[in-house]
């Protein structure tokens, strides 16, 4: 992941500004829930769609439920996102959150192009602005503060996925990729 100068610092503070905005503490956890609400995205799944044809719901659901994650719209009118909620709750919180970045970022919607006879879906694809979702989704989900004081109170992997709603894979991940790991270590060692 190759990001611009200053892109994982500003996400660090965005987290913790969302945070202050909802009166969290910096090492709170904070929900795609409530930030959807905060941003004023209704959240749901293909269930909740008035509508929504039997067949496409059986399919979104049954056929190929691992198939898919979450899809945002984001007009001036209305924002909504639609979840699988096959999903795990970790994976939700995470597909959820990624939508939301996507939106606190401004960044453009992929084109999707459906063929004439429906039997085909060809979607764009930014790498660039997938991986700076999913990073922000991240520093959303799991600011560096809230590693800290996870390690700190010595809190077990499991047990800050727990708290923090997300996947024990994530919370590994973001306590590699922050350096909180190391910085602890390292803190432990001159201690010791």
């Amino acid at each position: 992941m190759q990001f611009e100068r200053g892109f994982k610092s500003w996400s660090e503070r965005v987290a913790l500004a969302f945070r202050k905005d909802l009166s969290l503490r910096p090492d709170s956890p904070l929900t795609p829930t409530q930030l959807a609400e905060h941003l004023g995205v209704r959240v749901c799944t293909p269930n909740d769609i008035i509508g929504i044809p039997a067949e496409v719901l059986h399919q979104l659901l049954n056929v190929d439920p691992w198939g898919w994650s979450a899809v945002s719209i984001f007009q001036t009118e209305f924002s909504l996102i639609i979840f699988n909620p096959r999903h795990s709750v970790g994976r939700r919180a995470s597909d959820v959150m990624h939508e939301l970045a996507h939106l606190v970022l401004d960044h453009k919607p992929a084109s999707v192009i459906v063929s004439q006879d429906g039997s085909m879906v060809l979607r764009s694809y930014n790498a660039r602005q997938e991986d700076e979702a999913n990073w922000l989704a991240g520093c959303l989900l799991l600011p560096r503060d809230a590693l800290l004081r996870c390690k700190h109170l010595k809190l077990p992997v499991v047990e800050v996925a727990h708290k923090y709603g997300v996947s024990e894979k994530l919370a590994v991940f973001r306590m590699r990729i922050t350096g909180v790991d190391r910085q602890w270590e390292a803190a432990t060692r001159q201690r010791g």
